[in-house]
């Protein structure tokens, strides 16, 4: 009878979670249930799992909405029927389209999908044979007075469930409110569930329908009808890239063979061993098509002159490596296989291959089009109701002023009933889905048409996204593409094309082998001059780099790993560090740690150490040990299999003979990097790409960092790439419009900014000049201008700020009064494209206007977000008097004062919650100065915004790398700005 069930994803309606409601009806004693979202099938096959472990047959479709109209219920009598909801779903979703009003102009013909109308929607009379009325118990005395009895084996019972109770139907009126952006008070009737869709237990609804026992028996017997099968285990993945599975065996080994030859030449004996290895495990495992749709990928990507990095697990497999997916040598690095797929992993590889943000979308359509569009689909993802969003949308639901709503998201500690209200309610719906997105890189290919599996949306992205997340694709065992988008690629991508066109200089960015024996290369990373570079440019990175003294690549492979944040917080980053400078004093906290992680001095550093030691130390299987890395990492979503592969570790650690506080200090480690390091191939990947953006950084600076400008991507701001720019020698211009394009350009060492920066200018004006200047050659004077492209006088007065006229000769001032007066003039004026005549421009009899440089400073910082020069030259402060950084090495545990200009800074919380942070600001010179400021400073001298500080503290160092710990901060101002205009 509960043919209409709701849970939270139903989103911002439902309040059950899918195992909840299969468990609540399990403990009511009911043994058919139908899951009836609004508008989706999201949990469907969690839906189906969870029923088959509560012995309930579980009955899958769908409730659909236009806005708050409930129109009808589908019902799937059978798996096409499932696929036939999915597809209906789709179609009106990707095209954004209200359903209709009759679901029978779709279903018609179907034979597979029962559908309900609420009462009164549909006339009896009217019903086709699949269609009925649901009917809910108040309002069985419409039925009085009614010739109901004529279509009475129409109607059947709807009991809708929503919510649990009372108090989870307040929180189904917050959810609603949050919908609809409303205050609670203020929330419609019309919006809202009744109170009474809980569930109701079945005695109860008999009692309730004890007058109409036909209505109750139709209902039995259409929930009795449908049968929905769903096998977990069967392979859903597109079976074969070629005609058929031996194909591609055949055509795998193959293209794995000519690849070895290529990367190892004839005579490497453990290369090829290793290769036919993975082979059979490929082969035996029904990998093959999955490798060889990754190696399809690539081709393409390469037949378009696409830059890519591939990574992830995949890069442990030689044969990726051999097939060019990766540039990782397996063997070079001793990467386990294992890691990435063996015959106890019962969840599916991944290749996670990087693209240029420019080209991703190409590489995502050539998939679509390529393997057909009703087979493919990007991922699905769920945002959750988290802490600090939580209590905003509440606190706006109640209506509290955001100011009172911040104060409360940081201290928790209720002044009120309503502040009590909010966290009582925002407890209960933590980590409740909140709206579907797409997955940030996975795609779908499938044997059968995705609609078999889910119901499609379309993100404005513009391709197919799947109501199913990567959690129930792995489970339901659907394999997942990981096609990423990085903007480190495109800098990479961006400096060949400058080094090209500026030096006529094509470079082999694939040159990996000498990049890393580079003895410039080498300097440039053992002084940590890394800024732009993929990965190893950021503060914390440039200490480590430092600190490790790291100029090979073993090191920075390292590096990557250790950086991550859980590594940090644990102590292993600097244990690593201690024993990387201090290797003959290693004590080993087991002697399996020597045996096994000398390569990384007994230090877990990336997650093939985790299962190195989960299969050694504990005496776990290979398969079993990868499991507990993944538990750790958080990839299992089921608490139990955590607490399962624990309980496993400890046993087997006891009758090992290890001590329990030996085995739970190993467990603490692995627990710490499991979560957040890098599986080594990955690590390796990024350094190989770091090493790329390295050697283009150290030969060809100036054309490197126009690159990284322009593909707005990186750790820091814009403003700090330019200054990066200008100590790499580049001459930095303002926008000009006779010389500047859309995005910044270089000519020799002369740089021109872009109109792109320009923050208030128009893409439309920036268009225009950029057109008529290609049409009719550079603009000769500002009346040229201003007739030829007819631009605003607003427009036009923010290219004169900017400085876009200086070729004229004339003062911004100057120009700004001729701009003012030709705008006016130009009003009436034929425009010079349909003049017959070049008139000659105005002149103009003007006091003398000039400008002050302080003046044209604060213009570019107020229209392009930042100055084009050193920003000292703003300072109200004579820089002399301070401590420049190259000299602060020389004042060891003195108290200095500097003055600097705000870079970044790291906010972290301290063991005793209270808030740090770390600061990363420049000096006159342009050299970094890093400060630590701890909660006492941090709150006695925040840092309000950037721009200059005094800043007072002691130096300090560690393992070489010196740094302030501020004891005060004191903001400092900007030079005032000259108005004199008349001399």
């Amino acid at each position: 009878m509960y043919l209409n069930c709701r849970t939270y994803f139903s989103l911002r309606y439902g309040t059950y979670s899918t195992e909840e409601l299969v468990t609540t009806a399990a403990d009511h004693g009911i043994h058919v249930l139908a899951l009836t979202n609004i508008n989706c099938t999201c949990d469907s096959w969690d839906f189906v799992n969870s029923c088959q472990q509560k012995d309930i047959r579980p009955v899958v479709g769908v409730e659909i909405r236009n806005e708050d109209t409930l129109l009808y219920i589908l019902l799937a009598k059978n798996n096409k029927g499932f696929a036939s909801i999915n597809e209906f779903l789709s179609f009106y979703l990707q095209h954004k389209k209200n359903f209709p009003e009759q679901a029978s102009t779709w279903f018609q013909n179907s034979g597979d999908v029962y559908i309900i109308y609420p009462f009164d929607r549909k006339a009896a009379g009217d019903l086709l044979p699949d269609e009925y009325t649901g009917i809910l118990a108040s309002e069985l005395n419409k039925l009085f007075g009614t010739d109901w009895k004529k279509y009475e084996h129409k109607l059947v019972v709807r009991q809708p469930v929503t919510f649990q109770n009372k108090q989870y139907f307040n929180l189904h009126r917050l959810l609603r409110a949050i919908h609809k952006n409303t205050l609670l008070s203020k929330l419609p009737v019309e919006t809202q569930a009744a109170p009474d869709e809980t569930f109701v237990s079945p005695a109860t609804l008999l009692e309730q329908f004890r007058q109409f026992p036909a209505i109750v028996t139709n209902t039995y017997k259409l929930l009795d009808a449908c049968r929905i099968e769903m096998d977990f285990k069967v392979d859903k993945n597109k079976k074969c890239f070629s005609a058929t599975a031996e194909d591609d065996r055949v055509l795998l080994e193959k293209l794995a063979t000519e690849g070895l030859m290529a990367r190892y030449g004839k005579k490497n004996k453990a290369a090829q061993d290793r290769m036919q290895k993975e082979l059979k495990i490929i082969n035996d495992l029904g990998f093959n098509s999955y490798f060889l749709i990754n190696w399809d990928m690539i081709r393409y990507a390469q037949s378009r002159g696409f830059y890519y990095v591939g990574r992830g697990s995949g890069a442990n497999s030689i044969v990726a490596y051999c097939l060019r997916i990766t540039d990782v040598d397996p063997i070079e690095l001793n990467l386990y296989f294992e890691r990435f797929l063996n015959p106890e992993r019962t969840s599916p590889p991944d290749f996670d291959i990087d693209f240029s943000w420019t080209d991703r979308d190409d590489i995502m359509d050539y998939i679509f089009k390529r393997y057909g569009r009703k087979h493919v689909a990007l991922l699905g993802s769920y945002t959750t109701f988290q802490h600090d969003a939580t209590i905003m949308e509440l606190g706006k639901v109640f209506g509290l002023p955001v100011e009172e709503i911040k104060g409360l998201q940081r201290t928790v500690q209720p002044t009120d009933k309503i502040q009590r209200l909010i966290l009582q309610y925002g407890r209960l719906m933590k980590n409740f889905p909140n709206n579907i997105s797409i997955h940030p890189c996975g795609m779908l290919v499938t044997e059968k048409p995705i609609y078999e599996y889910a119901a499609l949306f379309m993100p404005p992205k513009g391709f197919a996204t799947t109501q199913m997340d990567m959690f129930v694709a792995e489970n339901i065992g659907i394999n997942k593409f990981d096609v990423l988008s990085q903007r480190g690629l495109g800098h990479i991508k961006e400096s060949l094309r400058l080094i090209k066109a500026n030096r006529s200089i094509d470079v082999n960015i694939h040159d990996f082998h000498n990049f890393r024996h580079n003895t410039a290369i080498k300097d440039q990373i053992r002084k940590a001059e890394t800024i732009g570079c993929f990965y190893i440019e950021s503060p914390a990175m440039r200490q480590l780099l430092k600190k490790l003294r790291c100029d090979d690549y073993i090191t920075l492979v390292a590096a990557s790993s250790i950086i991550r944040p859980g590594v940090a917080q644990s102590g292993m980053m600097r244990e690593y560090i201690t024993r990387f400078h201090n290797r003959d004093k290693i004590v080993y906290l087991h002697p399996l740690f020597e045996a096994h992680l000398s390569e990384t001095f007994g230090v877990m550093v990336f997650q093939e150490d985790v299962i190195k030691i989960a299969h050694y130390f504990a005496g776990l299987s290979l398969g079993e040990a990868d499991i507990l890395r993944r538990a750790m990492s958080g990839k299992y979503r089921s608490g139990n299999k955590f607490k399962h592969v624990k309980d496993k570790y400890l046993a087997n650690c006891r009758e090992l003979g290890h001590t329990d506080e030996l085995a739970h200090e190993v467990w603490r480690q692995m627990e710490s990097f499991a979560g957040y390091s890098f599986n080594k191939a990955h690590s390796a990947s990024f350094a190989v790409e770091s090493y790329m953006s390295l050697y283009l950084k150290t030969f060809f600076p100036r054309e490197f960092m126009v690159a990284v400008i322009n593909n707005f991507g990186g750790f820091y701001s814009t403003e700090l790439y330019f200054i990066e720019l200008m100590k790499a020698g580049g001459i930095i211009h303002a926008p000009c419009i006779n010389n500047s394009e859309q995005y910044t350009s270089i000519s020799g060492n002369e740089v021109y900014t872009g109109f792109v920066h320009i923050r208030a200018l128009q893409e439309n004006s920036m268009q225009q000049i950029l057109e008529e200047r290609k049409a009719g050659g550079a603009f000769l004077h500002l009346q040229d201008f201003i007739e030829r492209t007819q631009i605003g006088l607003e427009q036009l007065n923010i290219l004169v700020s900017v400085g876009a006229f200086r070729f004229t000769g004339k003062t911004k001032k100057q120009l700004l009064w001729e701009a003012n007066f030709l705008q006016k003039k130009n009003k009436s004026h034929i425009p010079v494209s349909e003049s017959l005549f070049v008139e000659k421009p105005v002149e103009f009899s003007l006091p003398v206007l000039t400008d002050n440089a302080v003046d044209d400073l604060y213009d570019q910082k107020e229209i392009l977000g930042f100055t084009l020069s050193n920003p000292f030259s703003m300072v109200d402060e004579d820089t002399d008097n301070y401590i420049p950084a190259r000299e602060i090495g020389n004042h060891l545990h003195q108290v200095i004062t500097v003055l600097v200009y705000f870079i970044a800074s790291k906010h972290v919380q301290t063991k005793n919650k209270d808030i740090m942070f770390f600061g990363t600001f420049i000096d006159k010179d342009l050299d970094w100065v890093d400060t630590v400021h701890f909660p006492d400073a941090a709150r006695n001298y925040p840092l309000h915004s950037g721009g200059f500080y005094k800043l007072t503290g002691r130096v300090v160092e560690d393992f070489g790398v010196y740094s302030i710990e501020a004891r005060k901060t004191v903001k400092v101002g900007f030079k005032k700005r000259s108005y004199d205009t008349l001399k």
